[in-house]
């Protein structure tokens, strides 16, 4: 099974869509807590506010990264204009995280100031342990990349079985993980690192899926298994 990180650059002519596929925009003020993490200026991830000054993303958005190229875009719809951008100051990975399999794939990240404010605001973390029961109706949000169209998107998908989920993407799913969505209702490029959330309460985040984005479930961290370093790390 080939997988794909969900950070490939979107260029013209690529065959994979560069938005959230099946999905429909989305305004900031009913995802408060939903985050354009940005390289250098421009949109790289999506990210959580989890704290005043922390933010939530994968690992895997991190790496190669030093700080001073990381700043996030908070309380806007489009990814390059609106609300406030701040500086990232410190970050704290996950020790187990591997990135040959994506286990682990999270990351607390400071940054300078404040993120608080007009539709910015924090999003609940599920509690320690926790594991969301296939069935359970999900919504994932998040920004095309580059040359695509910059408006926040949603998609209103459900929890995949595990069973379900391991005969497609086999042992590569860990308990770290939790699957969902469906071939049609799934997440693509500039999606990763962004909150799975069932209403207010972020269960997952956006980490790995099929090399087709359209064909299959994607592959989330599952915040509940990995609360502990959440807290350990940002005191949230």
């Amino acid at each position: 099974m080939q997988r794909l990180v969900l950070l490939l650059v979107c260029m013209l002519g690529s065959a994979l869509p560069c938005r959230i596929i099946g999905g429909t925009n989305a305004d900031i003020a009913d995802y408060p807590w939903q985050v354009s993490f940005q390289k250098l200026g421009s949109h790289n991830c999506g990210a959580s506010i989890i704290g005043s000054s922390w933010v939530l993303t994968a690992a895997h958005c991190v790496d190669g990264l030093s700080l001073s190229w990381m700043s996030f875009r908070v309380g806007s719809s489009i990814r390059e204009s609106g609300g406030s951008v701040l500086q990232a100051s410190s970050g704290f990975m996950h020790g187990k995280y591997d990135s040959d399999t994506t286990d682990y794939d999270i990351i607390v990240v400071q940054v300078s100031g404040s993120l608080l404010g007009s539709n910015a605001q924090v999003v609940s973390l599920s509690s320690d342990g926790y594991d969301p029961a296939a069935g359970l109706a999900v919504t994932v949000t998040g920004r095309p990349k580059w040359l695509c169209a910059s408006t926040l998107q949603k998609v209103d998908i459900s929890i995949s079985d595990r069973s379900y989920c391991e005969s497609i993407f086999s042992s590569e799913v860990t308990d770290r993980m939790v699957c969902a969505g469906q071939a049609g209702k799934s997440v693509c490029n500039g999606d990763s690192g962004g909150p799975l959330v069932s209403g207010n309460m972020q269960v997952g985040i956006v980490s790995w899926g099929a090399k087709t984005c359209e064909s299959a479930p994607d592959v989330y961290a599952s915040v509940g298994n990995l609360r502990s370093r959440v807290r350990s790390a940002a005191g949230v």
